[in-house]
């Protein structure tokens, strides 16, 4: 059977000498080449949600990729598709390195120049490797190597004021409420309000796992709050300078850790682009940029996605707007948003009836809003727009309808 390998690397020149090499070694099927670690994610999500069989079984990481450094997205590879081997071509094949590239879950390292002899001696042994774990988790390698883990959703604002952080935990308290796991992250490290709107008193933050480099599932639980409602809640810092400790990498190591073990992971960013908010939204799924419909704060959303786009952070076209405090008088309209931003755009829009909201935000018992309030009722509409939400279909699945919600949108 053919050893399927995937090259990945941003230099050209280099990726073809790597696939011209890969192309003559024995029983060897490259896959067409990604140029960068959101393509390679990405890449492998779709191939494993396709099935298990469908993946390769070596991944090549040439050491100048990005925007995501070689080693930090080795390990997200590792950490998602643990079956996956992972080498990495590198001009520094010095012990530290090595040593660093298999504390990240790298298979192999190879050296520039490329040799054809340790390459594939290399390859050869990798794909064993894969085989072999493969072969030994037998009927378990669905849900094992399956890897695509939760789905991350971040939340940011175009500006303070729009409602990010209220959508975020809405957003969350829906797809817990359906039965699905679910983990709500405060990524807005200084001005994070997440503990407020629920009124809770926390001893760990986010910033006790930025200098963690093995998040292990007990580390993860000691570092969570568990609310009431079910939800794991992991906040912002309460000394809002501690939000400097929080790296772009340390971001994408709790990110990924999340992933793992939730079904579910939303994500406040807040307004501010800090390097762990981009990291987040440059891991997720889907990025929601919440707007309010008037001009301030569409031509900040608009800066921002320009932004995003500068930075290699996210595409506009890869960005979904949602518009809060909608009003059919209002002279700025969802499908101007759209327009104006470049942007996907949420079908679901927010109304402005702050009235309802009042009480619960004051009280900071937001999880309290009643189900009969409409902006709860879009919210979670948006959320099983979003595919958030079980559905009553994949609840008997599961063994029965219990903390499975319907939705039921608001006539337009």
């Amino acid at each position: 059977m053919p050893t399927r390998i995937l090259p990945a690397g941003a230099d050209p020149d280099a990726v073809r000498s790597l696939v011209t090499l890969l192309s003559q070694l024995p029983d060897a099927e490259p896959q067409p080449p990604v140029g960068d670690s959101t393509q390679l994610v990405d890449t492998l999500a779709r191939l494993a949600a396709e099935s298990v069989d469908e993946l390769p079984e070596v991944v090549v990481v040439h050491e100048r990729i990005g925007p995501v450094p070689a080693l930090e997205l080795i390990r997200e590879v590792a950490l998602r598709f643990p079956a996956v081997g992972v080498i990495l071509v590198t001009t520094d094949a010095s012990p530290g390195l090595f040593s660093a590239a298999m504390d990240s879950g790298a298979r192999g390292l190879v050296a520039l120049p490329l040799s054809y002899e340790e390459l594939a001696s290399r390859v050869q042994a990798v794909a064993q490797w894969s085989t072999g774990v493969r072969r030994h988790l037998g009927h378990a390698a669905s849900e094992v190597l399956g890897g695509v883990g939760g789905t991350v959703v971040t939340v940011s604002g175009a500006k303070g004021g729009t409602g990010a952080t209220l959508a975020a935990i809405q957003l969350a308290l829906a797809a817990q409420a359906s039965g699905r796991p679910t983990a709500l992250v405060d990524l807005d490290l200084q001005t994070g309000d997440i503990a407020s709107y629920l009124d809770i008193q926390f001893r760990r933050s986010v910033a006790d796992l930025a200098a963690i480099t093995d998040i292990s599932p007990r580390v993860l639980a000691d570092a969570v709050f568990r609310h009431d409602t079910g939800l794991a809640l992991l906040l912002a810092p309460a000394e809002g300078e501690r939000g400097e400790e929080v790296s772009d990498r340390a971001a994408r190591q709790i990110v990924s850790a999340l992933r793992s073990r939730y079904e579910v992971v939303v994500v406040d960013c807040g307004a501010q682009l800090s390097g762990a908010g981009a990291a987040a939204v440059e891991m997720a799924d889907t990025a929601l940029l919440v707007t309010t419909p008037d001009v301030i704060a569409v031509r900040a959303a608009k800066r921002t996605v320009r932004m995003w786009d500068r930075l290699q952070i996210r595409k506009a076209e890869e960005t979904t707007v949602v518009v809060n405090r909608h009003s059919r008088t209002a002279e700025i309209q969802p499908a101007l948003v759209q327009r104006i931003t470049g942007t996907a755009l949420a079908r679901t829009a927010v109304p402005a009836h702050f009235k309802e909201l009042q009480a619960v935000v004051d009280a900071g018992r937001v999880h309290e809003l009643d189900s009969r309030s409409t902006v709860k009722q879009a919210l979670w509409a948006l959320a099983g727009e979003l595919g958030l939400v079980r559905t009553a279909t994949e609840g008997a699945h599961r063994g029965g309808g219990r903390g499975t919600v319907g939705f039921r949108r608001r006539k337009e």
